[in-house]
């Protein structure tokens, strides 16, 4: 049975998302089927896949940084799945050992976490984190905590690890639930005064971070910006905006697009 085209489809060009597949009778085409079965299977790998965490640490050390590794309370996949609440505490121990360490006062505490995408924290912290790090020194001013690579982790664990190590503002890179057009996006968020017991809407996000997306270098610059404003305003959430988020596509690069859509 032949493919039957929708007018549509050129749209495809634009966009990763699964439309204008044609038809094949009253079903998606063999090709259509096939590929979502395989963003399906790419979506599920990215979620159980274990964070190489030796690699990242690794990749820290050659920065000059010296990171530390704590884990969740989440003993193992199925129970960080199954239980939320247990991956936005540190283990006890871990958190004994960030108690410990007494640091000093920091600006920033960096949290590296494998989230329910670890293939993405794997793929797009190190530039993420390199980039702002080139930022953050050429400014000048700014001080940071040893980075912090967490296993079974959820957001919130970067504000226990944040208040641990004295930070003013906790910054947690952390992979994001799979799409099926996007196994490795990156999020961002940070929370200024970070502490056990904030809400999502005490802090900022950046998401959809990888190169198809958000370039990490892009996000390093928005996140940067962001800072700023969080270290003058002493605030973070709700109540601060992106001052420089410019919403609109650039009219040359929306030419195209619109007159697909008859605009």
């Amino acid at each position: 049975m032949s493919v039957v085209e929708q007018p549509w489809s050129r749209l495809r060009r634009y966009t990763a998302a699964r439309i204008g597949l044609g038809r094949a009778g009253i079903s998606v085409p063999t090709a259509g089927h096939l590929a979502f079965l395989q963003a399906h299977a790419e979506a599920r790998d990215a979620v159980h896949a274990p964070l190489d965490a030796d690699a990242l640490l690794e990749g820290l050390r050659a920065l000059g940084e010296v990171p530390l590794r704590v884990r969740s309370r989440a003993m193992d996949r199925a129970s960080y799945l199954q239980r939320p609440d247990l991956g936005r505490r540190l283990d006890e121990a871990d958190a004994g050992r960030l108690q410990d360490l007494q640091a000093p006062a920091t600006d920033l505490a960096f949290v590296l976490a494998d989230g329910l995408s670890a293939l993405a924290l794997q793929r797009q912290a190190l530039p993420l984190f390199t980039a702002l790090r080139e930022r953050l020194l050429q400014e000048g001013g700014w001080t940071w905590a040893p980075p912090v690579i967490a296993t079974q982790a959820r957001v919130a664990l970067g504000d226990e690890v944040g208040e641990l190590l004295k930070a003013r503002c906790a910054v947690v890179l952390i992979g994001e639930r799979p799409g099926l057009s996007a196994p490795d996006s990156l999020g961002v968020y940070f929370s200024w005064a970070p502490c056990v017991g904030r809400v999502d809407a005490e802090r900022n996000c950046i998401s959809n971070v990888r190169p198809e997306g958000l370039s990490p270098q892009a996000a390093a610059a928005k996140l940067h910006g962001l800072l700023k404003l969080a270290r003058t305003r002493q605030l973070s959430g709700i109540a601060l905006k992106d001052e420089e988020d410019e919403r609109a596509l650039p009219t040359a690069a929306a030419a195209p697009l619109m007159r697909l859509l008859g605009g």
